[in-house]
């Protein structure tokens, strides 16, 4: 949907892409709480709605998303909600919730510290228990499926998974090109590597935004789209559902200077672009993007963060911000950011 009501991100914050954080996932949230409360001269009393997105049985701890509320203070006490999600869903609950008009401030977080087990093991357990879980289908090997469908089509070269990667910082394409195969027809850097980090921003609307920033980062619409849960009732080549995203998001409206897409496969990243429809003159990723750096629970909204931070600094004017979920691109969420016209 496209704002009704204008809101606008006016801090934000991110972790460095620790591969293994030695202190409590609270610990990385608190840092950029921090951060966030010393840039807009915020107090806790004033954040009236806070929202996290993390994962429980990322780090093996039940309940942790509570522990993590010790990053933030729990008092006083406010409007507190969780999503069981990347950051990015968090975001859309809170910009809606701004939408809505009962509350004017928000607090988004989206955190994981995945470097306490296996991903590949514990991300083969979200699929269909019945048909796929059993395979123990990892998110590596479906993206492999997934790759191979798009070379198959005639859609993508390992060349061009390649120079995705290339353009990451992995390195030359002859050197990515010659390294072994790990799950046919990806290679090791045509996966992201999981980390631990966080990310955070502020969200807010009304008079307030112009007495905390003098570069607002206006959120002009957001939206979410899923599809099947099952890849074989889909075409792994498309992306209907980040199109449809796009569409809702508004993103059609006007040119797009950059693009933060979750590319944490390089196949994916051919995919998106096809679906959003993107032009030369948008760039993609110069952040790196999660081949970058990977915190999982939080790389899509560090994908929002990216975008925000680069239109804040006068680098652009208009940008999207990707994140995806589940096996193959299952679930799209997309948002349009821009800056003062």
């Amino acid at each position: 949907m496209t704002s009704q009501r204008p809101v606008a991100i006016v801090a934000t914050a991110a972790t460095p892409v620790h591969s293994a954080y030695a202190g409590p996932e609270a610990g990385l949230v608190m840092s950029c709480v921090n951060d966030l409360l010393a840039a807009t001269g915020l107090t806790r009393e004033e954040l009236a709605f806070t929202i996290a997105g993390s994962c429980d049985y990322l780090g093996g701890t039940p309940f942790s998303f509570v522990m993590n509320l010790d990053g933030v203070g729990a008092w006083p006490p406010v409007y507190e909600s969780h999503v069981e999600m990347d950051g990015a869903w968090a975001l859309f609950e809170a910009w809606l919730r701004l939408q809505v008009g009962d509350v004017d401030t928000a607090l988004v977080i989206g955190s994981g510290k995945s470097s306490s087990g296996d991903q590949r093991r514990v991300f083969a357990l979200q699929t269909d228990p019945y048909t796929m879980a059993p395979l123990g289908l990892d998110p590596v090997s479906l993206a492999g499926i997934q790759a191979r469908a798009l070379l198959d089509a005639g859609l993508a070269t390992e060349a061009d998974f390649a120079a995705t990667a290339a353009r990451s910082g992995a390195g030359s394409l002859d050197a990515l090109l010659a390294a072994p195969y790990v799950s046919d027809p990806l290679r090791a850097h045509d996966v992201a590597v999981p980390g631990d980090g966080a990310a955070a921003l502020v969200l807010v609307a009304g008079d307030r935004v112009r007495e905390l920033t003098d570069t607002p980062v206006w959120i002009t619409g957001m939206d979410h789209r899923i599809e099947s849960r099952l890849p074989g009732l889909r075409d792994l080549t498309d992306s209907p559902s980040t199109r449809a995203a796009a569409a809702g998001a508004g993103a059609d409206s006007g040119p797009l200077d950059l693009a933060e897409l979750m590319v944490v496969h390089t196949p994916e990243e051919t995919i998106l672009r096809n679906a959003l429809g993107l032009k030369a003159e948008t760039a993609v990723n110069p952040s790196g993007g999660p081949l970058a750096g990977h915190p999982v629970m939080a790389t899509g909204l560090a994908r929002v963060v990216e975008v925000a931070r680069r239109i804040a600094a006068g680098e652009a004017g208009r940008g999207l911000a990707h994140a995806s979920s589940g096996p193959c691109l299952q679930q799209n969420l997309v948002a349009v950011l821009e800056g003062d016209r």
